[in-house]
């Protein structure tokens, strides 16, 4: 029997996410094909000596298969979630606690036709356009806090979206 990682001692994950958003101000979320029902904004690491902004967008290159994006503001602080007990040690390979995000809220440039999840390394089987005030109840129980702090400090981003 393996034994459990010691949280503590376990760093975070430098990592970015992108709240993409199209022209009405709606979100961009993607249902994972790893959890059932377990929706999210597209997400990832950032690798040594790439900036915040080069990572969002080979993010979403590598996720919904398109880097049509424009990139509008990230946040002032880095947002922390802590994996639950049941992941920690399962997933990236066990060497994180969780991540610590650094979040852009990016308009997305494309078309609808231009997101295409059938990537080299498929992470989601489904996704849509959700209101903002919608996210939240789609999103995994750990990661509510991160989104609804992401969404309280895009909020001035997303009313000019919708109000455009």
């Amino acid at each position: 029997m393996s034994k459990k990682p010691d949280r503590a001692s376990l760093p975070y994950r430098p990592c970015v996410g992108i709240m993409l958003l199209n022209g009405r101000g709606q979100v961009f979320v993607a249902r994972r094909r790893d959890t059932a029902d377990a929706w999210q904004m597209p997400q990832g690491g950032i690798d040594e000596g790439e900036t915040v902004h080069e990572a969002a967008l080979r993010e979403l290159k590598e996720e919904i298969g398109t880097g049509k994006a424009e990139i509008l503001t990230e946040t002032v602080e880095k947002l922390r979630y802590d994996l639950p007990d049941h992941l920690l040690g399962k997933v990236w390979k066990g060497r994180w606690r969780g991540q610590e995000q650094v979040w852009v809220a990016a308009r997305f440039t494309g078309r609808d036709a231009d997101i295409d999840l059938a990537t080299e390394h498929p992470e989601f089987d489904a996704w849509t356009w959700v209101d903002a005030a919608d996210l939240t109840a789609l999103i995994v129980p750990f990661k509510k806090p991160v989104y609804e702090a992401v969404l309280a400090e895009f909020k001035p981003v997303i009313d000019r979206l919708r109000a455009a």
